[in-house]
């Protein structure tokens, strides 16, 4: 069973997986209380599910771009479980991760994080021909540069970002 660890933004999301089957999730808004979150969850999940920490096999963390504070408490955990139960750990785009929920609409997709200081985090995914493709590597932009570079029906999504 592996276990996945989304703290990148303000809303967390922990879920376990077994199979390609999602077995227990949580997702909650937690603003910047991820340190104080995230271990009473990751404890709710495994009573509901009625499993134990020996169960999990494998440990999926968003890797960012996204809050500092919140990517420091999710990998720390993640590091720190996948230490203690000597199990492997694999990083994955928060952009990435945010993106391939609207896969099945077949277009473009740019999910946006908010960067600071007036710019933003983003990329290109989509599906095409069965085959998720990342079209645009990740990158720091302004929203003004991405509506230039933006061309064609596109899909936006991610966290609110004030304009």
């Amino acid at each position: 069973m592996q276990l996945a660890i989304d703290t990148s933004t303000d809303t967390a999301s922990i879920a376990l997986v077994q199979d390609g089957e999602v077995l227990a999730e949580s997702t909650w808004r937690c603003g910047q209380n991820h340190t104080v979150e995230l271990l009473p969850h990751l404890a709710r999940l495994l009573n509901e599910a009625e499993v134990g920490l020996q169960s999990i096999s494998c440990v999926m963390v968003a890797k960012g771009p996204g809050s500092f504070n919140g990517l420091r408490v999710g990998i720390g955990t993640a590091k720190g479980l996948a230490f203690s139960l000597g199990i492997p750990i694999i990083g994955i785009s928060s952009l990435e991760v945010e993106a391939y929920r609207h896969a099945e609409t077949g277009l473009p997709i740019c999910p946006i994080f908010n960067a600071g200081r007036g710019e933003i985090a983003t990329a290109i995914y989509q599906k095409r021909d069965n085959k998720w493709c990342q079209l645009a590597a990740e990158h720091i932009t302004t929203v003004e540069a991405l509506c230039s570079e933006i061309t064609t029906k596109t899909i936006f999504c991610g966290e609110f970002v004030p304009l």
